[in-house]
């Protein structure tokens, strides 16, 4: 007789995992409860829908845009010459007249000086009060006219950026001191002017400087003419212009 409580020879084994069928993919590519990922499909319908929303808003744009265009062409960008007051000297220098003390010096120069600002000035900082006037040149510069009764050396120093003397320029029959800062900035200086001190400063060429001083020396004197035999200036309302500064 064997031995029935001996151990069977044979032994069973685990049946191993079936092979996945050709072309097709092992159990990893199946989600964690073993079914296959689930694919987002877009209907015909949510793909029309979708093309409609693009092209509205492609159509909502050229409306907008077709609206603001006439506006924008009716509204056309302002010209580069900037602005340009008219200034007229002599009416604002006959206001000021009656406070200065002297006879403020207001060259007739025609269109060819522009003046953007003329204006008296009590001297609350300086001390001294002045009589100013700022010119645009033909050549697009700028010359400032001050005029003052009560001058100081320190005043004159101050006018003149503290340029030395570098000469002297007629202009109208008379000497001017010659000042150059020799950086681009020069002034003409009238010391005996009807008992007042003219002072021309800027950035301007000499030969436009000569114009200005020979017509302020004629309205000192009462003569008439203008800088460069141009014509009298206009008649419009007095304006006195804040800003010290050239436009363009």
């Amino acid at each position: 007789m064997g031995d029935y409580r001996g151990v069977s020879e044979l032994q069973e084994t685990p049946p191993s995992a079936p092979a996945s069928p050709a072309g097709t993919a092992g159990p990893e590519a199946h989600g964690a409860d073993g079914q296959p990922p689930v694919k987002p499909v877009l209907t015909a319908g949510a793909a029309k829908r979708a093309n409609a929303s693009v092209i509205g808003m492609i159509i909502a744009l050229v409306v907008s845009i077709a609206a603001f265009l006439p506006i924008v062409l009716m509204n056309p960008s302002p010209k580069t010459d900037g602005y340009r007051p008219n200034i007229d000297v002599s009416a604002v220098a006959r206001n000021a007249a009656g406070v200065a003390g002297f006879t403020p010096a207001a060259p007739e120069t025609g269109d060819t000086f522009r003046a953007n600002y003329a204006r008296w000035e009590s001297g609350a900082g300086s001390g001294v009060p002045t009589w100013e006037v700022g010119y645009l040149t033909p050549k697009e510069s700028f010359i400032a006219l001050v005029q003052a009764r009560q001058s100081n050396p320190t005043w004159l120093l101050q006018q003149v950026k503290s340029a030395p003397v570098t000469g002297t320029r007629s202009a109208g029959g008379r000497d001017w001191e010659l000042r150059d800062t020799g950086k681009g900035e020069k002034s003409m200086v009238l010391a005996d002017a009807g008992g007042t001190t003219v002072i021309l400063t800027g950035s301007a060429q000499l030969d436009e400087f000569a114009l200005l001083a020979a017509a302020v020396v004629k309205s000192l004197e009462g003569t008439s003419g203008a800088a460069g035999g141009a014509s009298p200036g206009s008649t419009a309302e007095a304006t006195v212009s804040p800003s010290a500064v050239p436009s363009s």
